[in-house]
């Protein structure tokens, strides 16, 4: 079993004026096996929550503790929070010219086991993981990313999901842009990975739509870089109903 627990965590950026304040203290403790949605308004501080945890070198941490199984995340490099078991599937996945997608998996599986995967067995669970998503096998042997529609760049996000198993997956809205059928798509592949043993998920998100296929342990609600409140996933159904404007207008 592991847990990640953040705990009162502060976060800026710079900007031409000068450090700007993100996140303003956030707690918030996430279990094996559970799966947590963030909703929120446009600018609220959720991508930027993700972000800090994965360790983007963009935003610096200016108070708070992020740990994992007790283990100091924010001490960790990029990397070595990824051999934690920590997975950040982006709002904007990049391109990387050159790089092709079956080398990319490769390259980042053997990095995380300390070991090449098994010949015989790899190219089946990457064909496997493509066919899940509906992406021709060929796709393996695209440069990542480069070409690929939105909806292609995030059935891709979750094909890496299931080949890396991470232990925490951090989806920073992988339903944006997305049409109901690959929608579907990506949801099947977020609950196979969640049936997995032990497997823990914060879903960052704008809209309901996807918890209608991907059901939440627990919904916070995000305004001004703070949690506002928590419930379970009714709270969602709330949110679609009424907004945020309770949140957005109490000076959260």
């Amino acid at each position: 079993m592991s847990t990640l627990e953040i705990k009162d965590l502060q976060v800026s950026v710079e900007t031409e004026d000068g450090p700007k304040e993100i996140l303003k203290g956030v707690t918030l403790t996430i279990n094996s096996g559970e799966t947590h949605a963030i909703m929120g308004p446009n600018g609220s501080g959720k991508s930027t929550l993700a972000y800090s945890i994965a360790g983007h070198p963009k935003y610096s941490i200016t108070g708070g503790t992020v740990t994992l199984d007790g283990e100091d995340v924010l001490e960790m490099s990029v990397d070595e929070r990824a051999k934690a078991g920590l997975f950040l599937a982006m709002q904007y996945p990049v391109e990387v010219p050159g790089v092709s997608v079956a080398n990319f998996l490769r390259t980042a599986k053997t990095a995380l086991d300390g070991e090449a995967p098994k010949l015989r067995t790899w190219v089946k669970d990457v064909n496997g993981a493509m066919n899940k998503m509906h992406l021709d096998p060929s796709f393996s042997q695209r440069s990542v990313n480069e070409g690929f529609s939105g909806g292609e760049k995030k059935r891709h996000e979750i094909a890496q999901l299931d080949i890396l198993d991470p232990a925490f997956a951090l989806l920073d809205e992988i339903d944006s842009g997305l049409d109901i059928d690959a929608l579907k798509v990506v949801s099947d592949g977020i609950n196979d990975f969640r049936a997995r043993e032990a497997k823990s998920v914060l879903l960052i998100t704008h809209y309901t739509r996807i918890l209608r296929y991907v059901k939440p342990d627990r919904v916070h609600v995000f305004v001004a870089g703070r949690i506002a409140e928590s419930g379970g996933p009714e709270l969602a159904e709330e949110l679609e109903a009424n907004g945020y404007e309770k949140y957005t207008t109490a000076g959260v």
